[in-house]
């Protein structure tokens, strides 16, 4: 009888195995099945959910007015200011994921600057003729457009320094300022980013001279190695585990779309970030040079919003909390929202929690529409 358990015991040890072994063969043959679908896929991928119209264009850059059946509440308008380095269009990824449909449905009349692909002939324009020529003629054709003395300014990553800067030289223009995952202090070595471009280890001019524009490979494989395990080995695993799942691979696809559309980078523009920001934090210390001016962030004195990561390997919270006791206004409010530097824009709990209460804040500061 013992003998007899003992067998049936081990029949049913096989039974279970060889029924584990069938499944996974199975799901494995549906994954791969999948995989020579995954290319088409990609190239379909909507860049953009929020219907559009270009309503200014200098040089490369680009204008994006958003429209929507929803009726403007507030007369301030609210102008998003990216980063040089990518594509504008991860704060509008894919419905149900974007920042933009959170401010439009809210009722501002909202605006996107695209700062455009430079070219070979922009490597010698500099942080000076973005700020105080471009991002200057925009602002002031927005508010020729709606008839506003000033702009609402949401600034992401490098286009929030960038924000912070325009709105110390120019206060009377600037309303609210939300700072989104900006680096202002980039005096720690919290993040690899600045031990990578010390001067000790890095020569800024050197590389300039060599390349002109920093090329897009160049940033695209920083990126990466920031987090080499998770980009390089986990993701695609993650992505054939999951290939069977279609929001999931949507999902996965679009992010990863956006994340490869790498640009360059002017180089003087690239020059001056990584010499005046990483190397001498310039900006922190009150001596950042902008053209013939000086930028002094006490002049900053509108209410100031600071969306900050706490898993942001990009800017850490270290680089931008210093913002707020930087800045000359007595109305600012830090949110950190555990989240990485892309997550604080498009991930689900930002969605759920960090926009709403984003939007309650700028619109609490802005005159409704009589």
């Amino acid at each position: 009888m013992p003998q007899s358990n003992g067998n049936h015991g081990t029949a049913n040890v096989v039974a279970d195995w060889t029924a584990a072994w069938a499944d996974e063969a199975a799901a494995n043959f549906s994954r791969m099945a999948r995989l020579p679908f995954l290319w088409q896929r990609a190239q379909n991928v909507v860049k953009g959910a929020t219907p559009s119209e270009v309503v200014y264009e200098e040089d490369r850059i680009k204008l994006l007015h958003y429209m929507s059946d929803t009726p403007v509440a507030y007369k301030t308008p609210v102008l998003f200011v990216f980063a040089l380095v990518n594509r504008p269009y991860i704060l509008d990824l894919k419905r149900g994921r974007s920042v933009v449909e959170h401010f439009v449905n809210s009722g501002f009349d909202t605006y996107l600057l695209d700062w455009g692909v430079p070219t070979d002939a922009d490597r010698f324009l500099t942080l000076e003729d973005h700020i105080n020529g471009y991002l200057m003629n925009v602002v002031e054709h927005v508010c020729e457009r709606t008839g506003s003395s000033d702009v609402n300014v949401l600034g992401y990553c490098m286009g929030g320094t960038m924000s912070a800067m325009f709105t110390s030289l120019h206060q009377d223009l600037v309303r609210n300022l939300i700072m989104l995952a900006a680096g202002i202090d980039f005096g720690s070595r919290d993040g690899l980013l600045q031990l990578w471009t010390d001067s000790s280890v890095f020569d800024v001019d050197r590389f300039v001279k060599v390349h002109g524009n920093c090329p897009p490979w160049f940033l695209q494989n920083a990126f990466l190695m920031l987090k080499p395990v998770q980009n390089l080995i986990e993701k695609p695993i993650n992505l054939y585990e999951k290939v069977t799942d279609p929001d999931f691979v949507d999902d996965y696809l679009t992010m990863e779309g956006w994340l490869n559309d790498n640009i360059p980078v002017p180089g003087e523009v690239f020059r001056e970030f990584v010499k005046y920001l990483y190397q001498q934090n310039r900006l922190a210390k009150g001596t950042m040079p902008l053209g013939k001016h000086q930028v002094n962030l006490k002049n900053v004195t509108c209410p100031v919003l600071n969306l900050m990561a706490t898993k942001d390997d990009l800017v850490p919270c270290s680089q931008s909390a210093a913002f707020n006791q930087l800045v000359g206004s007595t109305d600012k409010q830090t949110i950190e929202l555990k989240a990485g530097h892309i997550g604080l824009a498009v991930g689900s709990r930002a969605q759920k929690e960090l926009w709403p209460q984003a939007c309650q804040w700028i619109a609490a500061r802005s005159e409704p529409v009589a």
